[in-house]
Parts: structure tokens; C-alpha cells; sequence
């Protein structure tokens, strides 16, 4: 198990626990020392007063009533009784108890022999009463001690309490961090082991924690899906190209057979064609994957999806006729979207041409572009064969091909290019069975998921396949 000093958990809880403690040690010296100057302030007041009712009564009665109010002030026995002495000039005590020199003028600290206690410290205030009188009133400074020492106990015993109640909520604290990256980390390390399938845990609370997990499971899901898809287009280019690589290789032999079926020429130009056809395999890959990768985003601009597909229907329609089908179109005007032009156009393409290619002649192709609230939808609907339930989740795949298209050209990669193409502009591409299929492309009107949008453009190629 790591130290705890290697641990960014405990580290950030012990911080917090020293931040802690340092602001009730910065507090409690704030506190501790205006208390005291406080109870300074209160005492100086009450000196200051009685010396104010002395010089009161020497004034108005002189010498002798100022020595019989401070022996009757003195004979008293509370326990903040004041001490009182008067000065001659040359420093003789000519009236009260207080064992001290002849003090300055004004308010300060002083030291004076308590008759039971020895020499002590207090505090105390010396006014003249006249030039050959000097009257102090003085305190002792015990019980401002005893506060202080009172208040440093407390703070004391507070400061443990908090400091012993913090300690424990920082173990408790940097535990549970602790708990929560190490279950991440766990499962981090079990994916990294092999196991693509295992998954962050996840609370109720929906905490930072759960939050981070969640959208570390979302990013996990992607990957795993990448890496089978990964996995399916390598096996179906496998399978897929062992065909056409093997009719190439034996058109080859027949070729180089002394006496072999066809010139030298027809055999190159036979073997080029099916080259070719390998490489538009290869063209088409790579154009989905670049489709699923996001790269293309940086082509969006605001598409006008009505003129667009009035045009394709329009280019279409006579080929459509001369294959022995009919197409007939009818497009909302003024529906607009943000997306990729090229992109768009070659998913309709798509659309068109997989409902001809699977069709027989006399099937009637409907196309419809209509807005449906947020939404923008091209659907191309054709009254052939159809697709069974069963089959239509599968038709959306790289090179999955129904029994009944073997002998079509191409590689079963339509659809899946359309999909991508969907997923690319926030949008899905639903198929449904109506008697034919129907193939819907359902596009958000704002484009929400385009991560830019740019204004210039680029040159793409299509994808068909």
C-alpha cells in the first residue's frame, strides 16, 4: 500500500486540516488580545474615575478628608479593591498602604510589594493634587491575569478539540478520495489488462466522482465500439476481398496459360477493371471512417437541403425511368440545414440508388423531404420486397448484403455510409418495412451537434459503394 505522503488524497486533506488550524490559531490570537486590551481599557476607566472622585474630595475637603476616604476605601475587603498612596515631593508615602516609589505622572504599569504575596505587578494612575501632592490610584493586575490565563486554557482545549476532530475528518476525508480514485484507477487497470467491457462504478448521488465515471464510461463505450467495428470491417474486408483477389488471380493464370483464353491485352485491361473495383472497395472505407472520425466537420456551412434535393431528383429521375422504375419527389421549400454539402448529397444518392438497386423493374420510388418540428426528414420509400424486421437492423452494417443482392454490384456499404453520415450531423437514419422499405434520414434543422461552422469549402469524394 502507498504512503500516505505519496497520496494526492491524504496530502489535499492534511492541507486543508493545516488551513484549518492555522485560522483558529490566527483567531484565537485576534480574540485573546482584543479581550485583553479590552479589559485593559475597563480597568484605566475604573482608575481614572476614582482618581477623579479623590481629587473631588481633597478639593472639597482637603487633606484630611482625602486621608479618611482613602483609610475607609482601603479597610474595605473586596476582592477588586484598588490601592491608593500619596507622595511627598521627595518621595515620602504621606497617606494609603501602597508599598511603591513616587510614580510620573500618568496612566502606566508599576511594581509594588503586596504584604502577602511580595513584590507584584500592577497598574495604576498619578495625578498632583498640588505642587508638593501626588495621588496614585493603583490596581492590582491579578485578575486581568487570571482572565488571560483563563482564556488561553480555553483556547487551548478548543484548539485540540477542533485540531484531534479535524485530523479524524481528514482521515476520513483523504480515505474516501482515496476509495474513489482507486476504484477508477481499478478499473483503469483492468481495462488496460484486457478487459474492454469493464466499466467506472457509478453512484446515486451523482456526485464530481460519479460524474467523472460516467463520462468515463461513455468515452469507454466509444472506444469498445470503435474496436468492433475495428474488428468487423477487418474480418468483412477479409471476406470480401478474397473473392475479387481470387477471380483476379485466376483471370491472371488464364492469361499467362500458353494458348490461354484471350489476348494479353484483354487479360490487363480485365485485370485493371478488377483493381479498380478493389480500390473503390478500400475508397469507401476510408471515406466512412473519415465520416466517423468527425474530420469533415470543418466543412459545415448552412446547406439548403430543399434545392439540393429538388436537384438530385431532377439528375435522377431519367435513369431511374430508363432502368424501368419510376421516381416521383415532392420537397417542402426553404429547408435548411448545417451540415456538409457533399456529404449530404451522396447520403441521398445513397438513398435513391439502394432503393433501385433492390428493387425489380415497375417499382414506384417515392421521395420526400418535409420538415417535422425540430426536424428535417428525407425519406425514400419504394413499394418492392421490402426488408423483414429481422434483417433491418442488420442492412445498416458494412458489408452486410441480403441473400436476394448477391448478384448487385457493390459491397453493402450504402446504408452504412448514410448512417454515418446521419450520426456526423446529429441526426439517425431509420428504416422501417411498408409493404417496400422505407429509408428515413432525420436531420436536426440547427445542426446542434457541428462543432463549427465554416464557410469555406472543399473538394470531396463520394461514397456508393
Amino acid at each position: 500500500m502507498r504512503s500516505w505522503r505519496s497520496s494526492a488524497a491524504y496530502r489535499i486533506a492534511f492541507a486543508n486540516l493545516g488551513a484549518l488550524l492555522l485560522g483558529l490559531a490566527v483567531l484565537g490570537v485576534v480574540v485573546f488580545f482584543a479581550m485583553h486590551i479590552a479589559f485593559t481599557r475597563q480597568l484605566d476607566a475604573t482608575i481614572t474615575d476614582e482618581a477623579r472622585t479623590l481629587i473631588d474630595e481633597y478639593h472639597g475637603g482637603g487633606e484630611r478628608e482625602l486621608t479618611e476616604a482613602i483609610a475607609e476605601r482601603e479597610a474595605s475587603r473586596s476582592p477588586t479593591r484598588l490601592l491608593y498612596a500619596v507622595f511627598a515631593p521627595d518621595g515620602r508615602r504621606l497617606a494609603g498602604s501602597l508599598q511603591t516609589p513616587r510614580p510620573p505622572l500618568g496612566l502606566h504599569d508599576i511594581q509594588f510589594i503586596d504584604p502577602g504575596e511580595g513584590p507584584d505587578a500592577g497598574r495604576g494612575l498619578a495625578v498632583d493634587l498640588s505642587p508638593t501632592e501626588r495621588l496614585l490610584v493603583a490596581t492590582d493586575r491579578e485578575w486581568i491575569e487570571r482572565i488571560d490565563a483563563t482564556l488561553l486554557e480555553v483556547f487551548g482545549a478548543a484548539f485540540i478539540a477542533a485540531g484531534l476532530l479535524g485530523l479524524a475528518s481528514a482521515v476520513v476525508l483523504g480515505g474516501y478520495l482515496r476509495r474513489r480514485l482507486n476504484a477508477i484507477s481499478g478499473t483503469a487497470k483492468a481495462i488496460i489488462g484486457g478487459d474492454i467491457r469493464e466499466r467506472m462504478p457509478v453512484g446515486v448521488r451523482r456526485d464530481e466522482f460519479d460524474q467523472l465515471a460516467s463520462t468515463l464510461n461513455r468515452m469507454l463505450d466509444r472506444i469498445e465500439g470503435l474496436l468492433e467495428n475495428l474488428r468487423q470491417v477487418s474480418s468483412d474486408v477479409a471476406h470480401d476481398l478474397r473473392t475479387p483477389l481470387a477471380r483476379l488471380r485466376n483471370r491472371l493464370e488464364e492469361g499467362a496459360l500458353p494458348g490461354g483464353e484471350g489476348t494479353a491485352a484483354l487479360v490487363i485491361e480485365d485485370a485493371i477493371k478488377r483493381v479498380d473495383d478493389v480500390l473503390s472497395l478500400f475508397a469507401a472505407i476510408l471515406r466512412i471512417a473519415e465520416v466517423e472520425a468527425g474530420e469533415t466537420r470543418r466543412y459545415f456551412a448552412p446547406v439548403d437541403l430543399s434545392a439540393l434535393v429538388s436537384d438530385l431528383a431532377d439528375s435522377y429521375a431519367p435513369a431511374i425511368q430508363d432502368g424501368g422504375r419510376n421516381l416521383l419527389w415532392s420537397v417542402e421549400p426553404e429547408l435548411t440545414v448545417v451540415g456538409d454539402r457533399e456529404l449530404l448529397a451522396q447520403a441521398a444518392i445513397n438513398l435513391i440508388e439502394n432503393a433501385q438497386r433492390h428493387t425489380p423493374p415497375g417499382t414506384l420510388i417515392r421521395m420526400t423531404l418535409v420538415a417535422v418540428g425540430d426536424h428535417v426528414c428525407l425519406r425514400v420509400l419504394d413499394d418492392g420486397p421490402g426488408v423483414s424486421k429481422a434483417d433491418l437492423g442488420r442492412i445498416v452494417k458494412r458489408f452486410t448484403r441480403l441473400e436476394r443482392s448477391r448478384n448487385t454490384a457493390g459491397y453493402g456499404l450504402g446504408l452504412n455510409f448514410v448512417t454515418a453520415v446521419a450520426k456526423l450531423h446529429g441526426g439517425r437514419l431509420l428504416l422501417e418495412d411498408r409493404g417496400g422499405l422505407a429509408a428515413t434520414l432525420e436531420l436536426p434543422r440547427n445542426s446542434a451537434s457541428a462543432a463549427e461552422v465554416n464557410d469555406g469549402g472543399g473538394s470531396h469524394k463520394g461514397t456508393n459503394a
